[in-house]
């Protein structure tokens, strides 16, 4: 019976120790920053308030895409935030924020919006003060529809706020990620 734990410590000791020699050489690294691409020259950035310029205007959502934005870039580079103007920097303007009926349903002798569509665009400029010939202006789009019965206050804060997340990340994307 001795011999038989005598065995099992053994190999329990031999599993620990090809177990630490196996994680020292090999190392597995994750990166969650999907590919961020930037000079390292660059340190800062800045992002200017975007005007709201559709012809809906849903008044705190230009505030809330301008700090979402900041904090967005913030939490995914090394880049430090600067009021004025960064060694890069973000301008814009919400150039769409709209909603259309979609999916046309005939009921009896009468045509119906089955689906309605929410769409916002932002129109937005990237200047790179380190070399301008990074600089770009890009729109960028997103929309969800939602239900025609559906009365649209009730569903316009969750649908903005999603389409807000999604047109951060394309801009993002558009300014940091090489794909």
């Amino acid at each position: 019976m001795t011999l038989i734990k005598l065995y099992k410590i053994k190999s329990l000791v031999l599993i620990s120790a090809f177990t630490v020699l196996f994680t020292a050489c090999f190392s597995i690294r994750y990166d969650f920053k999907g590919g961020v691409n930037i000079d390292p020259s660059i340190k800062t950035f800045s992002v200017q308030y975007f005007d709201n310029r559709a012809q809906l205007v849903e008044p705190t959502f230009s505030q809330s895409f301008t700090n979402e934005l900041r904090e967005y870039i913030e939490s995914n580079t090394n880049l430090k935030y600067v009021n004025g103007m960064g060694d890069v920097d973000f301008s814009g303007s919400v150039s769409n924020y709209q909603i259309a009926p979609q999916a046309i349903s005939k009921t009896g002798t009468t045509d119906k919006a089955a689906m309605t569509r929410f769409t916002i665009s932002i129109k937005f400029s990237y200047m790179d003060v380190k070399d301008p010939e990074n600089d770009f202006e890009k729109t960028v789009s997103g929309y969800r529809d939602f239900d025609s019965n559906t009365n649209f206050n009730s569903v316009e804060e969750d649908l903005s706020e999603e389409l807000r997340e999604e047109l951060i990340e394309q801009v993002f994307n558009a300014a940091f990620v090489n794909w």
